[in-house]
């Protein structure tokens, strides 16, 4: 415990960001750092807990106290060490997750909680400006040959630990850069693709191989894959958005969230894409949908210059605060304000779109819309709703962005050629801890087997899966599971 009575002295602050209206006129980062003492401060107010919860809830298990107290340290190399034994990955979870470990943080019980992401965030950077982040390169090679379908962060947290127990790793990526949703899903301004550069030249460093414009099922043989291969793991994602059905839905100027974010990154990083444009400028912009990827699409609307942005969520408005039905230590669904959302928007709830509605040319001009009334469960839970007589209106929009989550992954192509077995949610389907499909030595992890979810879940599957893929082609496996990661915290 670095300082005993530091969560009583020091409150959690954050660093310091560009103002809203100087960081939507470009696409970098804008969250400055801590300063030494500042971030010396925030490592302090841990109160290493005899039962740290913020273990559970880290889908990682991350092991959070002894890296805070290498932080008050200033043990740079003893911090990174303890970060990087569990979390492949950390300047991407320390800029994009949404830290479920915080929301189990035992001082956030009745105080705000560590500021574990940032802290993270800055171990790994100040690692890589000393000089301590080095390729790992394996001491032998098992002679064994695995390929791994999409570079998404479960593909490339999966290559990684297969790279370092000594296998032999061929990534195979559809698109023409390594790094999946990380590179094109995630907006610049919030995860700049420089850090993913930096990794990926690491890895390749490390000796895994990347094939990129590589499309499994289509350019490249699955058959091809299962002769030359010991081993295949797919980890392609969640990629078929959920559409909105209404009357007009084939009017011009009704997208995907999706292929709008892509479109950008693609802009940003100097590339070239053969759709239309799809461009916010000046336009009426709706948003549909209240996560984080319509968040992204507030964010980017904003510094396309829209005339306006509107947020809409199906759902209710979520409590500011934890209610009785969201007890400590579980993960909140209370209402946030992300960084977007804090460049302008106007936000409701509780919304549904009737119709899209054509100008003379066919393209879109105005939504219809009406309120919804939920009647909640005995939990607190959404449950049902109904319109709200006489609410129904009609807002005037050039552009909607359709940003309501994805339903499975892609079935045409790779999983049909395959013949792997799909779960009842349209996800390929997998033993629960050994990851492996229907097909022997066919494994699958991340969002393609669980379903749409966090970065940070995807980046656990995939170190998990890599573990079983390990003791399927050698008999036992030296790659640590996120229960021995606990234990060894214990002890």
């Amino acid at each position: 415990m670095g300082k005993p009575t530091g969560f009583i002295e020091f409150t959690r602050e954050l660093p310091g960001k560009r103002s809203p209206q100087e960081r939507v006129n470009d696409y970098r980062e804008f969250v400055e750092q801590y300063s030494k003492d500042k971030l010396n401060q925030q490592a302090a107010r841990c109160m290493n807990c005899g039962v740290p919860f913020c273990h559970s809830g880290c889908p990682l298990g991350n092991v959070i106290p002894e890296f805070n107290d290498a932080v008050y340290d200033k043990n740079w190399k003893n911090a990174y060490e303890i970060l990087t034994s569990t979390n492949n990955f950390p300047e991407f979870t320390g800029r994009i997750c949404p830290a479920p470990c915080e929301s189990a943080c035992v001082l956030g019980i009745n105080q705000p909680p560590v500021a574990i992401e940032e802290i993270e965030k800055h171990i790994i950077e100040i690692a890589f400006e000393q000089g301590l982040v080095k390729a790992r390169k394996p001491n032998m090679r098992t002679g064994k040959k695995i390929a791994v379908v999409g570079s998404g962060p479960a593909g490339l947290a999966a290559a990684a630990q297969l790279n370092y127990a000594g296998h032999t790793v061929t990534v195979f990526e559809r698109d023409s850069k390594p790094g999946g949703l990380l590179r094109f899903g995630i907006p610049d301004f919030k995860l700049g693709k420089t850090v993913i550069d930096r990794r990926i030249k690491l890895m390749e460093e490390e000796g895994v191989t990347f094939q990129c414009n590589a499309n499994v099922g289509v350019n490249v043989s699955i058959n091809d894959l299962l002769r030359e291969y010991h081993t295949i793991v797919l980890a392609g994602g969640s990629t078929i958005p959920r559409d909105l059905p209404a009357p007009g839905r084939d009017i011009q100027g009704i997208h995907y969230a999706m292929d709008f974010l892509k479109q950008q990154n693609k802009r940003v990083g100097s590339e070239t894409f053969e759709a239309a444009d799809i461009l916010a400028t000046g336009k009426n912009v709706v948003v549909i949908g209240g996560g984080d990827t319509g968040s992204d699409c507030v964010g980017t609307s904003n510094r396309h210059g829209a005339k306006s942005v509107t947020q809409f969520e199906l759902l209710p408005k979520p409590s500011s605060s934890r209610t009785a039905y969201m007890p400590w230590p579980t993960y909140p669904m209370i209402l946030k304000t992300s960084s977007s959302h804090e460049e302008g928007v106007e936000r409701h709830w509780a919304i549904s779109t009737k119709e899209f509605v054509a100008d003379e040319q066919g393209k879109l001009k105005a939504l219809k819309i009406v309120d919804l009334e939920w009647k909640m469960n005995d939990d607190g839970r959404a449950a049902s709703f109904a319109e709200v007589p006489g609410s129904e209106r009609t807002i005037p929009c050039e552009l909607v962005l359709l940003a309501m989550g994805f339903v499975h992954p892609q079935h045409e192509g790779m999983v049909k050629q395959l013949g792997v077995d799909l779960d009842d949610r349209g996800n390929v389907k997998a033993t629960e801890k050994a990851y492996q499909t229907n097909i022997q030595k066919v494994f699958t992890c991340g969002d393609m087997r669980r379903g749409q979810s966090l970065v940070v879940w995807a980046i656990s599957e995939g170190r998990e899966c890599a573990r079983q893929v390990d003791e399927f082609l050698m008999g036992n496996s030296l790659l640590e599971t996120k229960d021995e990661s606990l234990l060894q915290a214990f002890l």
